[in-house]
């Protein structure tokens, strides 16, 4: 099988595709022929080094396809059902060996292309609209990159709260994009201090979250538009990551709250991870939430799709398409 493998970490240039031995499932596991792969961030941190994992390896956490095979002890999957996953590494590939605790049913009238398109960026906008920071009707959130993958469901789920949304983007196209994810206002932080604009949009009180995937860039004047006992919900470092910080700093602005959350934490067992996956495929079935599919990718330009999203020229979601 053709598959994008990592041998030593670094820039794009070592997503290499290389041919491989189809994978045999083991017990509780089940090999999927792969349909599309979902491509996010956190692949270029593994990719980079950032996070850790044992070299070499096939890049790539989420994807959507068909079930071939099953190993021992399986019962709630048989060959050919749709299926999608997240948090597994090695999606960049044609052929991809899950256990089955991680698989989801996909809805057979769902296409595998959108559920490989919002498994991951759908469930983390779920969780951090539901469980992080439950948002109600009176809250404002301040959302990053509100015209990226997750930026744009989560202005979707925010808005849907009855939360006031304001979302920074890079340009007039992508806060198009925001304000028809229902953004209440836009910022276009190229062009004015998100900081200031904020702080005038809230008449001085500030938000009560901010939702910030950004990082390095980010992160002092996030903090700094956020209300007494805010919360920081810091869920990514596309800008790199946020030096080291003097905790004091969260009492001097407001005693502050912060987390750095990730998935992984909020699909602990078997019923969360099937709840979530649930009510966010569900609503992608429904209509009721948007999945944006802007960029498709052969397997074999992989190193061109992760350049295109490092430079935040992207909007809405990335596939490897095998």
């Amino acid at each position: 099988m053709k598959a994008i493998q990592i041998q030593q970490t670094g820039g794009p240039e070592v997503l290499n595709l290389v041919d491989l031995t189809v994978p045999t499932p083991g017990p509780g596991e089940v090999l999927v022929k792969i349909h599309a792969s979902g491509i996010n961030f956190i692949d270029i941190y593994y990719r980079e080094g950032r996070y850790k994992t044992e070299l070499p390896f096939i890049d790539g956490q989420e994807g959507a396809g068909i079930v071939e095979a099953v190993g021992g002890g399986v019962t709630d999957f048989k060959p050919g059902d749709p299926v999608a996953w997240c948090h597994i590494m090695g999606s960049y590939a044609e052929y991809s060996v899950v256990p089955a605790a991680m698989l989801i049913h996909v809805p057979p009238h769902l296409d595998l292309k959108l559920a490989a398109a919002v498994i991951l960026q759908g469930m983390t906008a779920h969780y951090l609209a539901h469980s992080t920071f439950p948002l109600k009707s009176e809250d404002t959130a301040l959302v990053h990159a509100a015209a990226g993958g997750v930026g744009l469901l989560l202005t979707q789920i925010a808005t849907q709260a009855g939360t006031r949304v304001i979302g920074t983007v890079s340009t007039e196209e992508k806060a198009k994009l925001a304000r028809e994810a229902g953004a209440a206002e836009v910022i276009l932080y190229t062009q004015v201090d998100f900081e200031a604009e904020t702080k005038k949009l809230t008449d001085g009180r500030g938000v009560d979250v901010v939702y910030d995937s950004v990082g390095k860039t980010t992160f002092d004047k996030s903090l700094n538009v956020l209300r007494p006992r805010g919360m920081m919900v810091l869920y990514g470092g596309s800008s790199g990551p946020v030096p080291p910080f003097d905790l004091i700093g969260l009492s001097t602005k407001g005693s502050l709250f912060i987390t750095r959350p990730t998935l992984k934490h909020y699909t602990l067992t078997r019923d969360e991870l099937l709840t979530r996956a649930g009510a966010v495929l569900d609503a992608v079935a429904a209509g009721t939430l948007k999945v944006r599919m802007e960029h498709t990718y052969p397997l074999s330009e992989a190193r061109q799709a992760h350049i295109e999203l490092e430079s935040r020229k992207t909007t809405g979601k990335l596939l490897l398409i095998p």
